[in-house]
């Protein structure tokens, strides 16, 4: 594992990366990130290549609500919703909202309970016992992405969605990011902006939810390498995000080329098989980028022994007086792991190796039929996966800021994705597809 760069260099590398700005798909930052990306990997000795992605680029401009009695309440406008420059109608909540109001609903965050998801797992390391207390709060409420559907089925003409029930003040919550087009204007409310309004309710209003959509072309950077044998692995990750976001996913592109340098280090009779090394574009765009990669590279996909997605080092925050504050712990660590016993145990094993306090091994249906990835795309491919994901509450908001990152947690990720990948030395294609075969019966639930 000498080759594995420091803590310290990877740290820099996600600093290079946030410096840069807002990352969504299609904006100059992610363009820059792109280049960067291609220029690392050739210097560590890759081949290089960038292969066009066509995403949906979406960018905000005002967001405001202003009530009849003056108050301006600023927001921001829904990503992918229709843009007004003002739509005057009778402000409600959602309840009580009429054909042609606008609706507004209020947003908590879920809180899920650790017991039960290790209910779930395949396995756990959990050393400190944390699990039989912790409740982790997700970035999601209950309906996920499909915030505005209730009101588009109370026939209503706009939506508001009040941040009631997120643990810190603010409005910059980038869901949803499906790409899909919702076909009414809709604006985020702070929590505290949010109460004033609910008071209120119900009132005339008039909302300005601004925005722009076009299409434009970004690109995957695929790097490989030759190994050992004439089969694959891919490690990847995405290189875009919500906001200048350094988890999600400056940590995970860090991870990625951690792994690169040091198999690029490694002469090629000792790499197990030849190896690709992806960051895809449009993650933030419903995975743009790894259903194109997939459709790209179908032929492929029955060459690849595994693949191996890094997402989000990530410290746990607690809210305190409206602020986030980083704790000293990593936020739950969960590791969707295609169910093959010889996987399953290799990536337990190595859990415990590298002391990677607070993981669970999932199976990768468990929460959905897909794992909850950027890489969710390969797993009905019937590739092969281990999927390293944590979901802090705070992934899709600007609060995703350097001072949130794992940094302790950085080598001992990336010395576990390496071990993983040298774990499956004289496995082919068919080695864990068999066993997940052999397996059957899935377990699956619904958080």
């Amino acid at each position: 594992m000498d080759h594995v760069p420091s803590a310290a260099e990877m740290l820099s590398w996600i600093e290079t990366v946030v410096s840069r700005g807002i990352r969504r798909p299609g904006y100059p930052a992610d363009v820059w990130t792109e280049g960067w990306l291609a220029d690392r990997l050739a210097g560590f000795g890759l081949d290089v290549a960038l292969e066009p992605v066509e995403v949906t680029r979406w960018q905000p401009g005002t967001g405001v609500l202003r009530l009849e009695d003056g108050t301006e309440l600023p927001g921001l406008p829904l990503p992918f919703t229709a843009p007004t420059g003002g739509l005057r109608a009778r402000v409600a909540p959602l309840a009580d909202a009429r054909p042609g109001d606008i609706a507004v609903d209020e947003l908590a965050f879920a809180e899920v309970p650790q017991s039960f998801v290790r209910a779930l797992a395949t396995s756990a390391y959990d050393p400190e016992g944390v699990f039989d207390t912790l409740v982790q709060t997700i970035p999601f409420g209950p309906r996920m992405m499909q915030v505005v559907e209730p009101a588009l089925d109370a026939s209503a003409a706009g939506f508001v969605g009040a941040l009631t029930g997120v643990p810190w003040e603010t409005r910059d919550y980038y869901v949803p990011y499906d790409a899909v087009e919702r076909p009414i204007p809709g604006l985020w409310l702070s929590g505290g902006d949010a109460r004033r309004l609910l008071a209120r309710l119900p009132c005339e209003g008039e909302l300005v939810a601004e925005s722009v959509r076009d299409t434009v072309t970004t690109h995957n950077v695929v790097a490989t390498l030759p190994g050992a044998s004439p089969h694959w692995v891919i490690v990847a990750s995405h290189h875009d995000g919500p906001w200048a976001s350094a988890v999600e996913d400056a940590s995970g592109i860090a991870l990625v080329l951690a792994v690169a340098r040091h198999w690029a280090r490694v002469p090629p009779a000792e790499r197990p098989h030849n190896l690709m090394f992806l960051f895809t574009s449009g993650h933030m765009a419903h995975a743009a980028g790894t259903r194109a990669f997939i459709e790209r590279h179908r032929s492929l996909l029955a060459d690849v022994v595994l693949q191996v997605h890094l997402e989000h080092a990530a410290l746990r925050c607690e809210s305190v007086d409206g602020r986030l504050r980083p704790t000293s712990d990593p936020e739950v660590r969960w590791w969707f792991t295609t169910q093959a016993p010889r996987l399953e145990s290799l990536v337990a094993t190595t859990l415990e190796a590298e002391r990677l306090r607070r993981s669970f091994v999932l199976p990768p249906d468990v929460f959905s039929p897909m794992p909850p990835t950027d890489g969710a795309f390969f797993h009905p491919e019937g590739v092969p996966l281990v999927h390293f994901l944590s979901a802090p509450m705070y992934l899709f908001d600007s609060a995703d800021t350097l001072d949130k990152v794992d940094v302790e947690g950085l080598e001992p990720l990336a010395r576990a994705a390496v071990r993983i990948v040298a774990g499956t030395a004289g496995w082919t294609p068919d080695t864990l597809r068999q066993e997940d075969e052999a397996g059957g019966g899935r377990r699956t639930a619904t958080v």
